[in-house]
């Protein structure tokens, strides 16, 4: 059964997945790789090499990290979601400090 998820993906994500399979195509190209060649080194057929160099989201993030591996650029993959630089999380996170905090050996003056 073929889910729907594809068809709610937020225009932000799937320009995100075109820019990564543009950027693909053009670092495969730089490095004077064919499909043919990539394809094989990555154990997949021409066509979803055809998918992935168009930001498809029917392709596993496995084949994307695959790819990029073979092109030497899967190192920064890892950091797509870097709880470090995650912006909102960290605003969050602040906005739950408490306001004071109080010593568990003293009681609180009123």
């Amino acid at each position: 059964m073929k889910s729907n998820a594809n068809h709610a993906l937020p225009r932000a994500a799937l320009r995100s997945l075109a820019k990564l399979g543009e950027d693909i195509a053009v670092a495969r190209r730089k490095r004077r790789i064919s499909t043919v060649s990539m394809a094989e080194r990555a154990f997949i057929s021409r066509g979803t090499l055809y998918k992935v160099e168009r930001g498809n989201p029917t392709v596993s993030i496995g084949i994307y990290a695959t790819v990029l591996a073979i092109l030497g650029l899967a190192d920064r993959l890892g950091d797509v979601a870097d709880r470090r630089e995650d912006i909102l999380g960290l605003d969050i996170e602040e906005d739950r400090l408490p306001g004071r905090i109080v010593s568990s050996g003293r009681k609180e003056r009123s």
